[in-house]
């Protein structure tokens, strides 16, 4: 029997909270310290446990079905790998910092300076788009040290809270790319593994909306069910349950955390009641 071969970074946030999402899809995953590969005994998936930076080439090559990947990566990469979807965590951004004592009006003014990244390829070509000339200065790792020790006048980083550049005592002041966790798919998938990897992501979109959603129960007066069904971004429809007293049904639906306060305040100046708000665990369409 074929087995899909998704590529997961070996360590990290981004791995833990990759495992973590695919224990959500029901995967009973045995990944203990230190393994490169753990089987998963119910589904017929493989896991790989690899260096960030090499999971685009064992996508390329075919090695790897399957990988969640920081955009970022992929984009520096610059394979022609297919992204499947967003998965909604590790999200950051690739930015331009430079000193809090730098003058900066606009992107121009960095025309000619020495800028210091780990983004060699995205910083190129970002700044070759702007028609600007740099001084690239490749390094890895703590990075956003380099205007301080006089290596480079402004950096090329990740950015999540921004807390690190202020620790450094630099600004954010341009945003090359947004990225968070996605998954990618290999350009060698073979046609039984691409029916494998249809089951998987039922599985993983159920658990994905489930996350960007919550369950809605509330009483509503029954001449306010029209109204209140108005309101209610449902599935397909809401489901009305006459209550024991007169006059009064459970109104019951799923609603989409984005829109959540803004609906619950409509709800109440239509009349809704008892309003109570659960969480979903899966959404199978």
């Amino acid at each position: 029997m074929s087995t899909l071969k998704i590529a997961l970074q070996k360590s990290g946030r981004l791995s833990e909270e990759s495992l973590s999402l695919l224990k959500k899809c029901g995967l009973s995953i045995d990944s203990g310290n230190g393994q490169l590969k753990a089987r998963v005994a119910n589904f017929p998936l493989e896991i790989l446990f690899l260096r960030n930076s090499d999971i685009p080439q064992y996508l390329m090559d075919g090695v790897a079905d399957l990988a969640i990947i920081g955009q970022n990566l992929l984009f520096e990469k610059g394979f022609p790998i297919e992204i499947v979807m967003p998965l909604g965590f590790s999200k950051c951004r690739v930015a331009v910092a430079v000193p809090e004592s730098f003058t900066f009006n606009s992107i121009n003014d960095l025309n000619g300076l020495r800028i210091a990244t780990s983004y060699p390829e995205t910083t190129s070509r970002y700044f070759k788009a702007q028609n600007i000339a740099i001084e690239l200065h490749q390094i890895s790792g703590s990075v956003e040290i380099a205007p301080n020790i006089g290596l480079a006048d402004a950096i090329v980083d990740i950015v999540s809270s921004g807390n690190t550049l202020a620790k450094n005592n630099l600004k954010e002041v341009a945003i090359i790319l947004e990225s968070e966790a996605v998954l990618a798919v290999s350009p060698k998938l073979n046609p039984d593994n691409k029916v494998i990897m249809d089951r998987f992501l039922f599985r993983l979109q159920s658990v994905l909306r489930a996350s960007q959603s919550k369950y809605l129960l509330m009483n509503v007066p029954n001449v306010k069910i029209q109204e209140i069904s108005e309101i209610l971004p449902a599935l397909k429809s809401a489901t009305v349950v006459p209550l024991s007293l007169k006059g009064w049904s459970s109104v019951q639906t799923v609603i989409s955390d984005t829109a959540f306060w803004d609906v619950i305040d409509k709800l109440k100046a239509s009349g809704a009641e008892d309003i109570l708000v659960c969480p979903i665990e899966k959404i199978a369409l």
